[in-house]
């Protein structure tokens, strides 16, 4: 009997005793004297029975558990550009990133256009500090909203939107952006000029009408008047009644910002831009200068001001000018500022009023925006490696590949 009982897992072809047959096996061990056992045949039939419905339990168990989950999507790849290290435009790398879906609160755009900014530059090189490596550059664009995060209202698939500065990463064909950050494009504006102007145009709003407010009468200098934001500048400068030096490095570049509203222009590789500003205006001064030019241009800027007169510097495309100390500012009593676009725009109300006053100039006619040079988005190196080195004027857009 001892023998039969322990042999009745394998003769039931189960790994592991059944809790009836470790019960008859027990018994067996402990109560054979008072034979205290139940039928053979009765106890067989029901650790088979046993055995059966163990079985059938662990096999609903797996088919539940294969049920409950889910099939995993395949994740979504598009192409983009990355950047591993920083340094020159051959760091820029065209691959295949991951993105997912919007959360709350968020959207998925697919870019039309994306706009090329000298930030862009500052980013790549490592002048501005970015928070992660690798990341994708790019801070403005125009695209269409294709998937919306949940509890998300005012937003819905097949918007066309704009954007600028945060987050990055435009340089992709499609990104992930928080709905507060995008304004809505106004049909009667392109999205290629959009996303050439948005950023730059944000940034002459700010400089002009806010940081400080050109009236008519005053007479202004702008550095590298024939950029993306020097063409802007001029021009909406000039519509509001000031009177415009500009600085530029060509003959060709002269032309242009005459062309956009200049009423005197500097070659400063041929001339001194502080002689020929004092010279200009009878020794007076203007009330503001624009800098974007940064070290080569600094200090002749502070020169060419007048009393009380505002030294803007926007930007840095020679390199970050030397450090000033606060006496250099006293003799003529100068303000100093150093602003970024974000702190003009750190509601959701100042960002749409902004655009909404860029939108309805470049609308009107008043703004013209000069795409002159357009690029493949792969071929980000070389519009980066253009741009610094002076070989574009106006704005310069990169558009997805796709659509190239």
């Amino acid at each position: 009997m001892s023998t039969l009982l322990h042999q009745l897992p394998r003769l039931l072809k189960v790994k592991a005793p059944s809790p009836i047959i470790s019960t008859l096996i027990h018994r067996h061990n402990y109560k054979s004297k008072s034979h205290i056992l139940l039928p053979l045949s009765t106890s067989i039939s029901n650790a088979a029975s046993a055995a059966t419905t163990t079985r059938s339990i662990a096999t609903q168990s797996v088919v539940r558990a294969a049920a409950a989950s889910p099939p995993t999507a395949p994740p979504i790849m598009v192409k983009a550009i990355r950047v591993h290290e920083l340094g020159g435009p051959e760091v820029l790398k065209w691959e295949d990133v991951e993105i997912g879906e919007p959360k709350e609160g968020e959207i998925r755009v697919k870019n039309k256009a994306i706009g090329l900014n000298f930030i862009d530059v500052y980013f790549r090189k490592g002048v501005y500090p970015v928070s992660t490596i690798p990341f994708t550059p790019g801070v403005e664009a125009v695209g269409e909203v294709i998937a919306v995060g949940g509890g998300l209202t005012g937003r819905k698939v097949g918007d066309i939107v704009a954007y600028c500065m945060n987050p990055m990463g435009a340089y992709a064909e499609e990104q992930i952006l928080p709905a507060s950050a995008v304004v809505p494009l106004p049909p009667s504006v392109d999205p290629i000029i959009a996303a050439s102007v948005l950023l730059k145009g944000l940034t002459a709003h700010y400089l002009l009408r806010r940081c400080f407010k050109v009236e008519p009468g005053h007479t202004i200098l702008v550095h590298a008047a024939a950029g993306g934001t020097g063409s802007l500048l001029c021009q909406w400068a000039n519509a509001l009644g000031a009177t415009i030096i500009g600085t530029v490095s060509t003959e060709e570049k002269a032309i242009q910002a005459k062309e956009d509203g200049c009423h005197h222009v500097i070659i400063y590789k041929e001339e001194d831009f502080v002689s020929r500003v004092n010279e200009i205006t009878s020794g007076q001064g203007v009330e503001v200068v624009y800098d974007s030019v940064g070290k080569d241009t600094f200090q002749g800027s502070l020169k060419c001001l007048k009393p009380r007169g505002y030294m803007v510097s926007f930007g840095q495309s020679s390199g970050t000018p030397d450090p000033v100390p606060l006496s250099a500012l006293s003799p003529k009593s100068l303000f100093l500022t150093r602003p970024l676009l974000r702190h003009y725009t750190e509601t959701r109300e100042e960002l749409l009023k902004a655009a909404g006053e860029l939108f309805a100039n470049v609308s009107s006619g008043l703004l013209k925006v000069r795409v002159n040079h357009k690029y493949s988005l792969s071929q980000a190196a070389q519009a980066h490696a253009d741009l610094e080195n002076r070989r574009t004027s106006g704005s310069v857009v990169l558009i997805p590949d796709a659509a190239w």
